[in-house]
């Protein structure tokens, strides 16, 4: 790999750590706070443990890193042998995170350009891998920022939650929004917009929003080349069949991801996500 360009991101993005480690990507982690307990996403805290937590009532919340991980983070590359950094992070509509790695990247050894994508879980890892991926090939910093701003203009995340209720009380959709999901017990669908979680459509029984989830997921992908990932929380069998069902009816499916959402998400879905990416090449 070229270590001109190094690729560092957020433990949001949900790339397989076979991958991550392939492409020699570095990802800052978010904090998880339990109670009184701040502990680190990704090592110190499962996305299972915060399911059960937020079945107990328990508070959970979320915080991001701080400027000076990522002025860590930045310094290694450096020391490596990078001489610029793509960083590349969620949406700053959802975390601080962007302006952490915006204020830790004026201090930096080397040029840093970060990244608002507008985007969360493998959306934003498939930005990740396509920066990586210009980085490899002997590409430059601008270079692989274009191609990460590209992969993020194309692609699209649509999930299904059993309740509003978690994304309201962490501030990420608007109460007025929640309180239409929770009418008359219908099942949202929501899905990302200009870096906002939005609701796109109400249907009436977690069975036919499931369902409509999948009919969206493989009008979304048409027929080109495409990179799909589906997400859960908690939710592993209904994960597995949307995963099959995709498989079978998504024609040019390249790549095909199934995992659990880390501790940050999973605090803001609630267990029952059921989620998935589309990400034409």
């Amino acid at each position: 790999m070229s270590r001109h360009v190094a690729i560092v991101t957020d433990s949001t993005a949900y790339l397989p750590p076979l991958t991550m480690r392939r492409h020699r990507i570095t990802a800052v982690p978010l904090t998880v706070v339990v109670g009184d307990e701040a502990l680190e996403d990704g090592s110190e805290i499962s996305a299972g443990a915060v399911a059960e937590a937020l079945r107990k009532r328990r508070s959970v919340t979320t915080s991001r890193p701080s400027p000076e991980v990522f002025a860590a983070a930045y310094r290694k590359a450096a020391e490596d042998g990078a001489t610029g950094v793509v960083s590349l992070h969620l949406s700053a509509e959802f975390s601080g995170t962007y302006d952490a790695a915006v204020l830790a990247a004026k201090d930096a050894p080397v040029p840093v350009e970060v990244l608002d994508t507008g985007v969360v879980a493998m959306a934003l890892g498939f930005c990740a891998l396509a920066a990586a991926q210009v980085a490899e090939a002997g590409g430059g910093l601008d270079d692989a920022v274009a191609a990460a701003e590209k992969r993020a203009r194309a692609t699209s995340a649509y999930f299904y939650v059993d309740t509003l209720d978690y994304l309201r009380r962490g501030g990420r959709i608007g109460a007025a929004q929640a309180l239409l999901g929770s009418a008359l017990a219908v099942k949202p669908l929501l899905h990302l917009d200009e870096g906002r979680i939005e609701l796109l459509e109400k249907v009436r029984t977690a069975s036919k929003a499931i369902g409509r989830l999948r009919d969206l997921v493989v009008e979304c992908a048409g027929a080109g080349e495409v990179d799909i990932a589906v997400h859960h929380l908690a939710a592993p069998e209904r994960a597995a069949a949307l995963a099959e069902q995709l498989g079978a009816r998504v024609p040019g499916l390249a790549e095909l991801h199934v995992s659990e959402v880390g501790a940050v998400i999973g605090a803001h879905t609630g267990p029952g996500l059921l989620g998935a990416v589309v990400s034409p090449r």
